[in-house]
């Protein structure tokens, strides 16, 4: 329910910054930069003048954003790929697990490295980064849920009366794996959003004007004994929302995994 609760305050935050924040969020005010924590002020202001609670506001947005289509990205190609592999087996099962290895090969900081260098920073380098890091983690999920799902009983009567592999992979293998996929991408979701945060701090995801939490604690690093506010709001911003989804993660396993309900 903790996890439920910071989830839904972070959309909410995201959501609102959308049509409002305290203070524009591009605009300069050299005279007020710097300012501590004030009523006026509640996070402070940047080394710009510009207001650090809706930039983090602002940010929110950023961050949700990039995350959901990486994960996206991920569940959309490798769950296919994983039942694939575990409905086929064989070489079909080979050449996909071995397309993994090598994908694992490359993390998502490397990958942005690469992509980066070829076509520049931005947002959307960063989601195909993090995107593609993601499609072995739920390959290999899928593959192997789906692998101990083949060998029971229903799915054996299922091919008795004459059901193909891919209605049966759409009709009982997907279902029956479908709550440990959503726990996985909710945890994905979490470490997607460190992925954006990490390389917008490098300079290669969100770009300025853009704000991003990232971002901010790069700018932030080199105030940190002037100003150490600049870097310890985004950073517990970043704290707080990956603990969150954690916990959310962890309560949706617990919540939908039939052996833990037996326990409890």
């Amino acid at each position: 329910m903790i996890g439920l609760a910071v989830t839904l305050v972070l959309v909410a935050v995201a959501l609102l910054s959308l049509v409002w924040t305290p203070y524009p969020i591009a605009v300069i005010d050299v005279p007020g930069k710097l300012q501590p924590p004030s009523a006026e002020h509640w996070l402070g202001t940047d080394q710009f003048g510009r207001d650090v609670l809706s930039r983090i506001m602002a940010g929110a947005v950023n961050s949700i954003a990039v995350s959901l289509v990486a994960v996206g990205i991920g569940a959309g190609i490798g769950v296919p790929l994983g039942a694939l592999a575990a409905a086929r087996r064989g070489l079909v099962e080979e050449v996909v697990m071995r397309f993994n290895d090598f994908t694992f090969a490359f993390p998502a900081l490397l990958s942005a490295v690469m992509i980066t260098a070829l076509f520049g920073p931005g947002a959307v380098n960063a989601i195909v980064a993090i995107g593609i890091f993601n499609i072995p983690v739920f390959a290999r999920l899928t593959r192997g849920a789906a692998l101990s799902l083949w060998q029971r009983d229903f799915v054996l009567a299922a091919r008795v009366a004459g059901r193909g592999r891919t209605r049966i992979t759409l009709d009982h293998i997907l279902p029956n794996i479908a709550s440990l996929l959503i726990v996985q991408m909710t945890i994905q979701f979490a470490l997607a959003i460190l992925a954006e945060a990490g390389l917008s701090y490098l300079g290669l995801g969100t770009q300025p004007p853009n704000p991003s939490w990232g971002k901010m604690l790069n700018e932030a690093q080199t105030l940190m004994f002037l100003a150490p506010q600049l870097a310890v709001f985004p950073g517990l911003a970043i704290m707080i929302t990956v603990l969150g989804l954690n916990l959310l993660g962890d309560g949706l396993r617990d919540l939908l995994d039939p052996r833990l309900r037996r326990l409890r």
